[in-house]
């Protein structure tokens, strides 16, 4: 009899053990259903353009002494450990025309400001930010992207030929001393 009644209670048992557990899906987040995470910072590698504060790298661009202390200021932080002179050693060349972040003065500011990924460090708070848009307006004229109004930066020794400011006028070409 017992055996009787332990085949027929074994059974309501087993399925009575086979019942899972009911649960909601997913517990909502703290941000709530509909809100969306508030951004941290809004810079993106290789992203957007950074914007123009105001209208400063204009002035940076086009001034021939701001390019001569960017010059001076790339010799004086060793640049060129990394950029070799502008010709590239371990860090990106700077004298040619493949920009990786952009070629305009704004994203080379923000480049040295903020740094980049796998070798480029940041030097904000580092470097004053006027000195950055001297070493920005430098760095854009190794590539000869600098207004034709301010002088070429490159020490000539980096050129094939002499550079347009230091050749001789075209009038005084044929006239002797």
């Amino acid at each position: 009899m017992r055996a009787v009644v332990a085949m027929l209670l074994f059974p309501v048992l087993a399925l009575a053990a086979c019942q899972r557990e009911e649960r909601d899906t997913r517990p909502q987040s703290a941000l709530g259903s509909g809100e969306q995470p508030t951004p941290v910072t809004t810079l993106e590698p290789g992203g957007q353009r950074p914007p123009a504060s105001d209208n400063k790298a204009a002035s940076f661009e086009a001034n021939a002494f701001h390019m001569s202390e960017g010059k001076r200021l790339f010799g004086w932080f060793n640049c060129s450990g990394c950029h070799a002179n502008g010709g590239g050693g371990m860090g990106p060349a700077l004298m040619d025309q493949k920009w990786l972040y952009g070629s305009s003065i704004e994203s080379i500011h923000a480049t040295i400001r903020d740094g980049r990924p796998n070798g480029m460090p940041s030097f904000r708070d580092k470097i004053p930010d006027d000195q950055i848009w001297e070493l920005s307006a430098f760095v854009r004229s190794l590539s000869g992207n600098a207004p034709s109004s301010a002088a070429p930066q490159r020490n000539d020794d980096m050129m094939a030929h002499p550079s347009e400011n230091r050749m001789p006028d075209a009038a005084t070409l044929g006239k002797s001393p």
